[in-house]
């Protein structure tokens, strides 16, 4: 069955470097950036070029050496913003502007003191002038999360009218269910005229712990770019995790949906992100996480020994990880500690094996892991006490 393809937007340059603690200097952007041109991105947003000096120059030096993906620019709907982000993309083989403005009633009233009206003639006319630079432009609803979606239909139908290519429906805050989120998704395919002729993409925040969930809910309704970052990193607590949507729509071949991403990159260039950003990956993080591939309970062990696939679904090699990881504490079993022993080159019997868990046991009780060299001590002491092992 063929397949559609769905979009990828790295925004860890960008909503990722917000991040207190991880501003990356443009020597580490262009580092990053080639990353992930080589992992297969569709979109890189490079930086909010108005910003800062130094945002507008790591935008400038990243549009010259992207080759493959699309190099975009944030503004917001600002005529000086979108100039500024037209100069600093000008070098780009595929330039994109990426501006917009808040549409929820709270966002109206309290960020800007205006009306709806309003908003959709700021909204048309950002879109407009930023159509005279490029001819890729994505125009971004913020907080549309929280925006009724009736309104919402006609702000996005306004900007596909003035030239968007692209319509972003960031859940800003992370507040939306997936069920809600997927339903805002199918609600615009059905309402925003000119809909055919434009992507849409989610950019969804993980405040409640659903930004991925959020994403997948979108495109199984229809959307065709997800927004997000390597490592989840962004604003808060973070964005929709690249490597994992990436896994995930692998994974469930039923939604009839790829990437062009190459998933054997994932978990180095997450090692160079966290490593460039001084931002350390939490060690029970899906697909890149220390502890992704790592098996320490004896039930767990005693299957993985047997068949992998009894505990894993995904093969540690389509993500760039060497191999799975039997972690020796005291609730391993035995069938891990023979595993263990054999690679370090001790062929047990039963009876020996039997003999050296109880030493091993003792051990691991007061250690949190065993280790390699352990098993050579655990072995010398069981031999000593037990003359288990010839």
């Amino acid at each position: 069955m063929s397949t559609e393809k769905v979009e990828i937007f790295d925004t860890t340059l960008r909503d990722g470097e917000q991040v207190p603690g991880c501003k990356l200097n443009t020597v580490q952007k262009l580092k990053i950036a080639a990353r992930l041109d080589e992992l297969g991105v569709d979109v890189i947003e490079a930086g909010f070029p108005v910003s800062s000096p130094g945002d507008f120059k790591s935008v400038s030096e990243i549009s010259k050496i992207i080759k493959n993906a699309v190099v975009c620019g944030l503004t917001r709907a600002v005529k000086n913003d979108i100039e500024v982000a037209a100069e600093a993309l000008k070098y780009a083989k595929y330039p994109r502007i990426h501006t917009g403005i808040g549409t929820s009633d709270s966002h109206i009233k309290y960020k800007f003191n205006s009306t709806r009206e309003e908003i959709i003639e700021r909204a048309i006319m950002a879109v407009s002038y930023a159509k005279t630079f490029v001819e890729d432009v994505e125009f971004y609803a913020e907080d549309a999360g929280r925006t009724d979606n009736e309104f919402l239909a006609k702000v996005c139908t306004a900007a596909v009218k003035a030239g968007a290519t692209v319509l972003n429906i960031p859940d800003t805050t992370g507040y939306c269910l997936p069920e809600e989120y997927g339903q805002k998704i199918k609600y615009l395919k059905e309402n925003v005229t000119g809909i055919h002729k434009v992507r849409l993409s989610c950019h969804c925040h993980n405040d409640l712990g659903m930004a991925t969930a959020n994403a997948i809910a979108g495109v199984a309704n229809g959307a065709r770019q997800i927004e997000c970052t390597i490592n989840g990193i962004g604003e808060r607590a973070g964005n929709t995790a690249l490597e994992e949507v990436v896994m995930i729509l692998r994974q469930h071949p039923s939604l009839n949906l790829n990437t062009n991403i190459n998933s054997k990159l994932l978990y180095g260039t997450s090692k160079m992100v966290s490593q460039e950003m001084g931002m350390l990956v939490q060690p029970n993080k899906a697909i890149v996480g220390a502890n992704a591939f790592a098996h320490s309970s004896g039930i767990h062990q005693d299957g993985m020994i047997k068949n992998k696939a009894t505990y894993e679904i995904i093969d540690p090699a389509d993500v760039g990880v060497t191999e799975s990881a039997i972690i020796l504490t005291a609730r391993s079993g035995r069938a891990a500690l023979a595993y263990r022993a054999k690679k370090m080159g001790y062929e047990l019997t039963k009876l020996q094996l039997d003999t050296v868990y109880i030493e091993f046991l003792n051990f691991a009780d007061h250690r949190k892991e065993v280790e390699d060299n352990d098993i050579h001590v655990i072995m010398d002491l069981s031999r000593k006490r037990n003359r288990a092992i010839a």
